[in-house]
């Protein structure tokens, strides 16, 4: 049975976005899903619905306001994910000033349902073969034997976005960084790719650091990598007493400097490459 085309519909116009919402119910044998347009709730739902299309209905903007979606560009990297923004002339000129997104599509208001319904039947029909195809049409190939040194990958897990997006900032420039909101996010992305280091939240809900990094050690193929606790200052007491027993790699208190979180990853690749 071939899954279900989902679409995100988020975004401060909640007229617009009820509406669009509305009209893909009642038009369409879409699975439509709402979500509040804040960094914290897209980074926990997108990872697990995966739609194929987020819908951003803007209105009113401010800088802070488009800097929430930012973080569907690390959601994106999960996969394939297309972006269409509901704008007016106003907040489209914002949205583009202070956007860290790549790419997106607008639709201008009033909205046309008609381009709307003709570009997701053309990404339906994408999605669909791409769900038959046993290959993708795009894939990256790195030759083991050619000179190219790759950047080390880090798994950052945390269920506060911008200390998530802080992190990326502070790394983006030395490693190739991947953020995830919760811990059994982080399980699911280790199963379908390695990473060389685990940035991982000691505090979080339902499934906290302790208990991570616990299933990690069980799995013989992910038990190798180094894992750092991210912890506020009120849990640095708990997160030492769990040194002795759990033996990650170290913590790092946040927020913390740039200096001094490249300063400890380096320290634990140096270790690494020593043993």
């Amino acid at each position: 049975m071939r899954k279900k085309f989902k679409i995100l519909v988020t975004g401060k116009n909640r007229r617009i976005a009820m509406d669009i919402c509305n009209h893909l119910a009642v038009d369409r044998d879409y699975s439509v899903i709402k979500c509040a347009a804040k960094p914290d709730a897209l980074l926990e739902l997108v990872p697990v619905e995966r739609p194929r299309v987020i819908i951003i209905c803007l209105g009113d903007e401010r800088k802070e306001t488009v800097r929430a979606f930012d973080i569907l560009k690390e959601c994106a990297k999960l996969g394939a994910l297309t972006i269409i923004v509901v704008a007016n002339q106003e907040d489209k000129s914002l949205f583009i000033k202070y956007t860290n997104l790549e790419k997106m599509i607008f639709l201008s208001r009033p909205v046309s349902l008609f381009a709307l319904y003709e570009k997701l039947e053309e990404e339906e029909r994408r999605y669909t073969r791409d769900d038959d195809d046993d290959y993708s049409i795009l894939s990256e190939y790195i030759n083991p034997n050619s000179d190219r040194v790759a950047r080390r990958h880090i798994l950052a897990v945390d269920d506060n976005a911008e200390q998530l997006l802080q992190i990326k900032e502070h790394l983006k420039e030395f490693y190739e960084v991947t953020l995830v909101g919760s811990g059994r996010d982080a399980l699911k992305f280790l199963r379908r790719r390695k990473v060389d280091l685990i940035l991982l939240d000691y505090l979080m809900p339902e499934m906290d650091g302790p208990e991570v990094i616990n299933e990690i050690r069980q799995d013989p193929s992910l038990a190798s990598i180094p894992v750092m606790f991210l912890t506020g200052v009120k849990e640095k007491s708990k997160v030492i007493k769990t040194l002795v027993d759990i033996k990650p790699q170290g913590y790092i208190v946040k927020p913390s400097k740039k200096s001094e979180l490249v300063a400890k990853i380096i320290d634990v690749f140096e270790q690494e490459t020593e043993e």
